[in-house]
């Protein structure tokens, strides 16, 4: 399906005043679409303070009963996460936010941070579990906590373009918040420690075949794919929303490790050696654009 064939989009219940533009689509199933938009004033697309504010604000807008988990009857039971960049998804972590508080010895700035991120991945990954049914669309490169965001959604949707990988132990750190539990969660803990350490990118296929990704589709037909997808999966709603709670008993993060993983992110970042700062320097640079050779990102 192209692009003018494409249902038109209603307004959320907010305008769009930052880099999560949210609307709900007529797909097979009224759809809630989470377009997020790189930084307007940097062009990075990455997880900045201000946008893991924002998608906190927005998961909030979902509202619901705290006492029964329900989400409003009148609500969309489908929700996606995709980018508003034509090549990446996110490129993850607020780089220049870590070397600034590490060069100011800010430990807590640190520390905020990555406790905000977990909290909108637990969020994101589990609050909605009873009622929908999310999905994350990738038509480029997911990296880092992008590749996280993109893991804790229940059905992972790629174009064939697409490349994923963790790239943080170049400078000596690793994922700040879910990526052992979320990868773990779909394979096992040792290919999640081998993701997280052997400085690859992953191609869309290969991660397909290792079970971390759901589907494949061409490049261009992302939109018409999730389409698809959520006419098949609306047959028989009822039912598969039973089994995803099942899976999400059996899988779900677990908020005490992430906290671990959040205080041993902090401690890590802040004693990183001076070889390690300068690989992070590079990689800031890789962010913004100016991009030097990558020699030790390997294609795997």
């Amino acid at each position: 399906m192209h692009a003018a064939t494409l249902p038109s989009a209603q307004p959320f219940n907010r305008p769009s005043t930052g880099r999560i533009n949210a609307a709900i689509r007529r797909l097979a199933e009224p759809t809630l679409w989470l377009t997020v938009k790189p930084d307007a004033a940097s062009g990075v697309h990455n997880f900045t303070p201000e946008l893991i504010a924002e998608f906190r604000r927005t998961l909030d807008e979902i509202s619901f009963d705290s006492a029964t988990a329900r989400v409003p009857h009148e609500f969309p039971r489908y929700a996606i996460v995709h980018s508003g960049d034509p090549n990446y998804f996110s490129q993850g972590g607020d780089l220049s936010f870590f070397l600034s508080c590490i060069l100011k010895g800010d430990a807590e700035g640190l520390r905020r941070y990555s406790s905000s991120c977990l909290d909108v991945l637990l969020s994101w990954s589990s609050d909605f579990k009873s009622e929908m049914h999310t999905i994350s669309l990738v038509q480029g490169r997911a990296l880092g906590g992008g590749f996280e965001m993109a893991l804790s959604s229940d059905h992972i949707i790629a174009e064939e373009q697409s490349t994923f990988g963790f790239p943080e132990i170049m400078f000596g750190l690793f994922p700040c918040t879910g990526a052992m539990g979320l990868v773990s969660a779909r394979t096992n803990p040792h290919v999640a420690e081998r993701l997280m350490t052997d400085k690859k990118v992953y191609t869309a296929a290969q991660l397909l075949d290792m079970g971390l990704i759901d589907q494949v589709c061409p490049t261009g037909q992302g939109e018409l794919a999730v389409e698809q997808y959520i006419g098949t999966h609306a047959k028989r709603r009822k039912a598969r929303m039973k089994v995803q709670q099942s899976r999400h008993r059996m899988s779900k993060i677990d908020p005490e490790e992430g906290l671990l993983v959040v205080d041993d992110w902090v401690e890590t970042a802040m004693s990183l050696s001076p070889d390690e700062i300068r690989q992070l320097e590079m990689l800031i640079l890789m962010q913004h654009g100016e991009r030097p050779a990558e020699p030790s990102l390997k294609v795997a």
